[in-house]
């Protein structure tokens, strides 16, 4: 499925743009001027990356710190222990869209208790 996410102009280098899809996806814009998709939710615990700190290709939630590499999803400091589900980004008329992963998302134990009925 094709999303459309926002205009690239309005993505400035260096931020992220949060899509309020299920689940949450956000668009990051590197400084070197690449676009990446991931899942927005920490697969720690229930927190934005996209309120994150974005170095280079990674991600760092902004909860307890945990990094992701946005080209990979790959955990690359804890406390997260699983990856977060990456997306296909393209630029067509200047307009981002993202492919969402048919891929099951890793989704963090309090979401994933609460969907299964239990309490986080």
């Amino acid at each position: 499925m094709m999303i459309p996410a926002c205009r690239l102009v309005d993505l400035p280098r260096g931020e992220a743009h949060r899509l309020d899809i299920d689940p949450p996806v956000s668009v990051f814009h590197t400084d070197d001027g690449e676009l990446f998709a991931i899942d927005d939710t920490c697969t720690h615990q229930d927190a934005s990356l996209a309120d994150g700190w974005l170095e280079g290709c990674e991600v760092e939630c902004p909860l307890h710190a945990s990094k992701f590499n946005l080209k990979t999803g790959a955990v690359d400091a804890p406390p997260a222990k699983l990856p977060v589900r990456t997306h296909e980004v393209f630029v067509e008329d200047g307009m981002i869209y993202v492919r969402q992963s048919t891929a099951a998302p890793n989704l963090p134990p309090c979401i994933a208790a609460r969907l299964a009925g239990g309490v986080a």
